[in-house]
């Protein structure tokens, strides 16, 4: 992704602003000549970043009465935002394109296929038109369908697309999408449908509404429950009881099978200890790949 170098600033004032939490012009101007920004940081040009951060990222860079300036409304930034994500992507994206000449030394994962889909669905989930599309699940025939697009989601390095089918809701990879075309065709967006609502009972991307709510708890042993504390499951997790051995988290979700993926991830890190239902599940997993071996 191309910065332009005004962008390449405001980047640079929020991160300074942020990173101070209350900074005098005098002292963003030396900042400013000290990483090698400019000669000098005018005060229109800071202005003109100001007003752009207010644009890109919703949030506002105000002065104090010591004429320090700070974020006002640092919760806009809140971490599964698009304002958040977005800004940084754009910071992430500026950091490497000022170190190309130690890009030997900075490893990255793959990108997520299907993103020359996504210019094209978001101009079909802004003004609500269906779209036609040709895919092809794994080890199963090409479908054709017209749907309407309802939530871009970006889950494990692919993107994903929840729609609606004029029946029920379905999730599509874009990796997976054979041609994708945008109709003539409007639908209406369920005024009460909210995405953050509808993937908040599930952990990742499979929304199988047939799998119970269920309160789950998870003891993490060890390492395990230092990781799981910085990097929580989901956004209901909760301590429940702590040791010097282990961690009991609370969740409440739906136990669906990428949840039980993510936890065989942690090997013997993790133990499932409520439901029994889930636990049960866990033991089957684990019987089926002792056979395979």
């Amino acid at each position: 992704m191309y910065q332009s170098n005004s962008i390449r600033q405001c980047l640079w004032v929020m991160a300074a602003v942020r990173e101070r939490g209350r900074i005098t012009l005098r002292e963003l101007g030396e900042k400013w000549v000290a990483d090698g920004m400019g000669n000098t940081l005018h005060r229109s040009a800071f202005n003109r970043c100001r007003d752009k951060i207010f644009q890109m990222f919703g949030l506002m860079i105000e002065c104090d009465e010591q004429h320090r300036y700070y974020v006002a409304n640092p919760q806009e930034m809140d971490e599964r935002s698009i304002e958040s994500w977005l800004l940084s992507t754009m910071t992430v994206n500026t950091a490497l394109a000022d170190s190309a000449q130690v890009k030997e030394r900075i490893v990255l994962e793959s990108v997520p296929e299907g993103e020359q889909y996504l210019p094209l669905i978001i101009r079909a989930i802004k003004h609500n038109r269906r779209l036609h599309l040709r895919y092809q699940r794994f080890g199963c025939e090409v479908t054709e369908k017209t749907v309407e697009p309802y939530v871009l989601k970006l889950w494990g390095r692919r993107w994903y697309l929840l729609v609606f089918t004029g029946r029920h809701m379905a999730t599509y990879s874009l990796d997976r999408l054979l041609s994708l075309e945008m109709t003539e065709e409007t639908f209406r967006m369920p005024a009460d449908f909210s995405a953050e609502q509808y993937f908040g009972e599930f952990y990742g991307v499979l929304t199988d509404e047939t799998v119970p709510l269920e309160d789950v708890v998870v003891r993490a042993y060890g390492k395990t429950a230092h990781y799981l504390r910085t990097l929580p499951l989901h956004p209901s997790q909760r301590v429940v009881e702590a040791t010097e051995e282990w961690t009991d988290y609370g969740l409440r979700l739906r136990p669906t099978a990428d949840f039980v993926g993510e936890l065989l991830k942690y090997d013997d890190g993790v133990e499932v200890l409520q439901p029994a239902s889930l636990r049960l599940k866990i033991c089957e997993k684990l019987d089926l790949m002792v056979n395979r071996y």
